[in-house]
């Protein structure tokens, strides 16, 4: 069995190599084969450049295939492990194109891992965590209610005039700044155009309190399901979002008035300008530290009252290890790699896990990236 690990961008080496220090037979593909050499070149020589008709030769029925590639990469590489029975391992959310090969997948027995890296990947975690966690304290009751938020955000360890830095290209973070998302707040759906239109103030649980900004992000409603939420209950509120650093908005109002007027094929252009300009004035310096702060909370209240109230809380940040994004993200997917290859995890399309045995496991190796790791529980 080998593992074919695709891409060695800044996010993928920490996970990288630790699979290859572990000793398990990996062959790094990427673009660049210099690029590859930089990063794993000193625990391996077995490195191709990536060309999928080639990996496709390569591929044997057993295989994990690691996507660390660009997005539209995803499902041609999850497809070639359904014809050649391999299995299929990413970071980056289910698609409606990838939620399509579930069937393929578990006729063919092989399992299409998704969401499996910092968000979504340890937030799911924290997710399934919690409302177990609530189930088992018998606050399922008739007439409860529900509350539930769950809040990420990369944010520099030092902070800076336009409150943000950039781990790797600025173009998703202003993509996704085009998009609109849906949540529940006051017991109603949600929707929103763009994110500065429901930018609201949270205050982490952390030893030393902070407030951020934060704002709903892509679509929750579909979580609900995920993370256990039946049908009746009575939900307050429901929310993934992004987390900001306290006057992120003012600083990029400029920005936002920009992106507005964007459109078409100009628009797109004007975007990567953009971009590239955001690139070269706020990437992090070399050894720079970055920072990354994840709560997921649950809250569970009966006739007013709360009877359940935790945070998981997570903070991290960059150090001799290397940057805290690259970390949760690619540590975690070594994590299902190292699943899919002891078959833990069942075959067809899934997100991160919710076995209580890979759960813990799995927080608890989160909780050597991280330098603060916790359940506040809010009642005691």
């Amino acid at each position: 069995m080998t593992i074919h690990w695709c891409g060695t961008g800044l996010s993928a080496i920490p996970g990288l190599r630790r699979l290859l220090e572990a000793g398990h037979d990996i062959c790094v593909w990427n673009r660049t084969v210099d690029k590859a050499q930089d990063a794993v070149g000193d625990l391996t020589d077995w490195i191709e450049r990536f060309d999928i008709s080639v990996l496709a030769e390569a591929l044997h029925p057993g295989d994990v295939v690691v996507s660390m590639l660009p997005g539209d990469w995803h499902v041609p590489l999850a497809e070639l492990c359904i014809d050649t029975k391999a299995h299929f391992v990413s970071s980056s959310y289910i698609s409606p194109e990838m939620a399509a090969l579930n069937e393929p997948a578990r006729i063919a027995g092989v399992c299409l891992v998704n969401e499996v890296g910092l968000d979504p990947g340890i937030d799911h975690l924290m997710a399934h965590w919690l409302v177990a966690d609530m189930r088992a304290g018998g606050h399922v009751r008739p007439g409860a209610e529900y509350e539930f938020i769950s809040y990420c955000g990369g944010v520099p360890k030092e902070p800076n005039a336009f409150r943000y830095k950039f781990s790797w290209s600025p173009l998703g973070v202003l993509k996704a700044l085009r998009s609109p998302s849906r949540s529940i707040r006051d017991y109603s759906t949600l929707e929103v155009a763009r994110p500065w239109d429901a930018i609201t103030s949270y205050d982490a649980p952390l030893p030393q309190p902070e407030t951020f900004e934060v704002y709903p992000n892509r679509d929750s409603l579909p979580f609900m399901a995920e993370y256990g939420f039946e049908e009746g209950w009575k939900v307050r509120e429901f929310v993934r979002g992004t987390l900001r650093l306290n006057g992120w908005q003012d600083a990029w109002s400029d920005v936002f008035a920009e992106i507005e007027t964007l459109e078409g094929a100009g628009g797109d252009a004007r975007l990567k300008e953009m971009s590239d300009q955001f690139w070269a004035d706020h990437a992090y310096a070399e050894g720079e530290p970055d920072r990354v702060v994840l709560c997921v909370g649950l809250k569970v209240s009966q006739d007013g009252v709360p009877g359940y109230h935790k945070t998981y809380v997570m903070d991290a940040w960059g150090d001799a290890r290397g940057s805290a994004m690259a970390r949760l993200v690619s540590q975690t997917v070594s994590y299902a790699v190292e699943a899919v290859t002891a078959r833990e995890i069942p075959v067809g399309v899934s997100a991160a896990p919710k076995d209580p045995k890979l759960l813990q496991r799995w927080l608890k190796d989160v909780d050597v990236q991280a330098q603060r790791l916790e359940i506040v529980d809010h009642l005691t």
